[in-house]
């Protein structure tokens, strides 16, 4: 099963496909700046029942070619991926005819060092196929501690405190995160990257110290430690905050589609509109990232 943190690592590539460009440049590597970028399908599926999915697929177009960025994140060493990676790369590359760079988000700097490779598959005698994936881990993500650079790169902030997440510097980091997000002025961005963040986080040290930063707001927050939240404001008679949450949950869900260029039919945002259950609207919130149409999100 997928895990939260999981889906975290690489959707934060999927809200904001500009990114991968502030971190490449953070890095200081040669890849020129995206003039046009495009979601594409991530089943890779050829041949059922064999499912073969990847977590990101991009398309991005630059002043001098294009390429695609496929984005997988990796949580421990496992031997299955690079054959999994290989074949991705290579479908793309046969279904597009284009040059496909596989990335590879990474919290903790063993598994980033084996992900980096090279990877070879084959023979020992003679490998044919090597893979040497671009390694986005706390060994080479800039550690954002200064306020002003989050609030500039919201993206690569969070990007910093998930790849960060086992690291000393990890308090630094959220704190630095948790006061930008409150002086920008798109909320619903705000709380996009505040459920990507606690969700990236897992169960390291730094989920503890975020949902305490987190909690001096009730209003900002959607996901655990609002839900526990919540369910003590219910204890006190405190049902404002659950009628708020209701609300933005539900125009979190259509600002989600709308940014991915869906547009809901009037039935469907009439649907998300109408719905009081929380638990509904973070499934939804969830379906909203891979969906291709509104109706998508009411899929059994």
């Amino acid at each position: 099963m997928v895990s939260s943190h999981h889906e975290a690592m690489h959707r934060i590539f999927r809200h904001d496909p500009g990114t991968f460009a502030r971190v490449f440049h953070a890095l200081d590597l040669p890849f020129p700046d995206p003039l046009e970028v495009e979601h594409l399908s991530v089943d890779l599926t050829e041949i059922e029942p064999i499912e073969r999915r990847a977590d990101t697929v991009l398309r991005i177009v630059t002043a001098e070619s294009s390429f695609l960025l496929v984005v997988e994140a990796q949580n421990k060493k496992d031997d299955s991926r690079p054959c999994a990676w290989a074949y991705y790369l290579a479908f793309l590359h046969a279904k597009y005819a284009m040059p496909v760079v596989l990335v590879v988000v990474c919290r903790n700097r063993t598994t980033a060092t084996w992900a980096e490779g090279p990877l070879s598959i084959g023979h020992a005698t003679w490998p044919c196929v090597t893979l040497r994936p671009l390694v986005l881990g706390p060994h080479n993500v800039p550690a954002v501690t200064d306020v002003e650079a989050a609030v500039t790169d919201l993206p690569l902030a969070a990007l910093s405190a998930i790849t960060h997440a086992t690291r000393p510097e990890i308090g630094a980091i959220l704190e630095a995160l948790s006061a930008a997000l409150h002086l920008v002025g798109d909320h619903d961005d705000a709380q996009i990257y505040t459920e990507l963040v606690e969700l990236g986080l897992g169960r390291t040290r730094g989920a503890r110290i975020w949902r305490n930063l987190m909690s001096i707001d009730l209003s900002f927050f959607r996901g655990e430690t609002s839900q526990r939240l919540r369910e003590e404001g219910r204890e006190q008679g405190l049902e404002q905050g659950l009628e708020r949450g209701i609300e933005q949950g539900r125009a979190h869900v259509l600002r989600i589609l709308r940014r991915r260029g869906i547009e809901p039919s009037p039935a469907a945002e009439a649907k998300i509109s109408a719905c009081r259950d929380l638990d509904e609207l973070d499934a939804w919130f969830d379906r909203a990232f891979d969906a291709r149409t509104a109706d998508d999100l009411f899929a059994s």
